[in-house]
């Protein structure tokens, strides 16, 4: 995989593909400009070396065609406050004007594309889609590591229209952070994973298993494996259909001899919402009625306790319906357990939309070692897996 630092950009048009799928108010203002942030140096780096900047981006999840609520045109302001230059936009990403515009451009602007999935062809993979998105650019660029695991037009498939290739800034750095934890993770190493299925989760918690030595479980998902090991969790969310793949997981723990620990209590509702009674019980003890939605206080206790004695933390998925106020503290104290244990010198990694949400609402994304920008694509580096996006710029 080719960095950046390696191709020379003076005089260059460079294709970057971005994520700026940022969360929209109402009214289209971005409300978290993280991911847009996370793509300022790479931008920067393009520029000051001469070069131009075409920007490829997805919003949302449009279903047919373009929708005012995910055009694209609502993160300029934004990108042009952070980039500290104006931004030219195209109201589409492969129209005749769109082509004028990236030719026209000069060294030091920057042009952002409208949003690739108003085309079905980009989620498709579509190669005749990717080859004209590489019009618009001399050399390919990728920094969207929210997106590598996906092998769609413009993360994939479109660099093999490229002789000059490259990741961004920002994919450079992710793989070199997840390489800590796939090479170099430093023991006593703690895995925390939550969220609310374990169908999503198997792969990466069957990988985690080869190297940490201890694996927190949390979330809905605590409540299947609960489940699958005979205990009867009333009305809480159980993937009937894992349950073998749980106990698989218990016992190729133990046999490895990593402790995979489950909540030892939980914290109930009897509805799914923020106001509802409210009965902590130990896990053995969910009523017939009730929705197990957070894990309790002896289990927070016992996590932190673990979480604060580890040298290597990763964490992915919150511990319980962290959108609700009365159901957040376990995924609340574990954030601040996590940053505790970073400021005593352990090594953390953080990832996941919940997840890094706690960390940022309490202010704390300064005290963990790293924050992942990307959920789906740090699950499947973790688990092994080789992703498109990744390997499209080794080929």
């Amino acid at each position: 995989m080719n960095a950046l630092s390696s191709l020379s950009l003076k005089e260059k048009k460079i294709l970057l593909r971005v994520d700026f799928n940022v969360p929209l108010s109402s009214d289209y203002a971005v409300f978290d400009d993280s991911r847009i942030q996370a793509a300022i140096p790479t931008i920067n780096t393009i520029i000051s070396s001469g070069g131009s900047v075409v920007i490829m981006s997805h919003l949302g999840r449009p279903k047919n065609g373009p929708e005012e609520r995910f055009s694209l045109r609502h993160i300029v302001s934004s990108l042009e406050a952070l980039a500290k230059r104006d931004v030219i936009f195209s109201n589409d990403c492969i129209s005749k004007k769109s082509f004028e515009k990236s030719r026209a451009l000069m060294p030091g602007e920057i042009l952002l594309l409208e949003n690739l999935r108003f085309y079905k062809e980009e989620k498709g993979g579509d190669e005749k889609f990717a080859h004209k998105l590489s019009n618009h650019g001399d050399i390919y660029v990728n920094d969207a590591f929210g997106t590598a695991h996906r092998n769609h037009a413009s993360t994939s498939v479109i660099s093999q229209f490229f002789k000059q290739k490259a990741s961004g800034l920002l994919l450079e750095k992710e793989v070199k952070e997840l390489n800590k934890i796939n090479k170099e993770c430093l023991s006593p190493a703690t895995a925390i994973i939550g969220g609310a299925k374990v169908s999503s989760k198997i792969g990466v918690i069957k990988n985690l298993i080869k190297k940490v030595d201890t694996i927190l479980i949390g979330g809905g998902m605590g409540y299947s494996f609960l489940n699958a090991i005979g205990l009867q969790v009333g009305a809480s969310l159980v993937e009937k259909n894992c349950l073998k793949e749980a106990s698989q997981l218990i016992e190729y723990a133990k046999n490895s001899n990593v402790d995979l620990i489950l909540p030892i209590d939980s914290k109930n509702g009897i509805s799914f919402k923020n106001e509802t009674l409210i009965n902590i019980s130990n896990v053995e003890n969910i009523g017939a009625e009730e929705i197990g939605m957070d894990i309790g206080p002896q289990s927070i206790k016992f996590y932190k306790k673990i979480i604060e004695k580890s040298a290597t933390i990763i964490w992915n998925g919150p511990m319980g319906v962290f959108e609700f106020k009365n159901f957040s503290a376990g995924t609340v104290e574990i954030a601040k357990s996590v940053a505790k244990a970073t400021d005593n010198g352990a090594y953390s990694i953080v990832g996941g939309g919940d997840s890094v949400a706690a960390i940022k609402k309490f202010n704390l994304e300064r005290k963990v070692s790293y924050i992942s920008t990307g959920g789906g694509a740090m699950l499947e580096f973790l688990e092994g897996k080789k992703l498109p996006g990744i390997i499209a710029l080794s080929n």
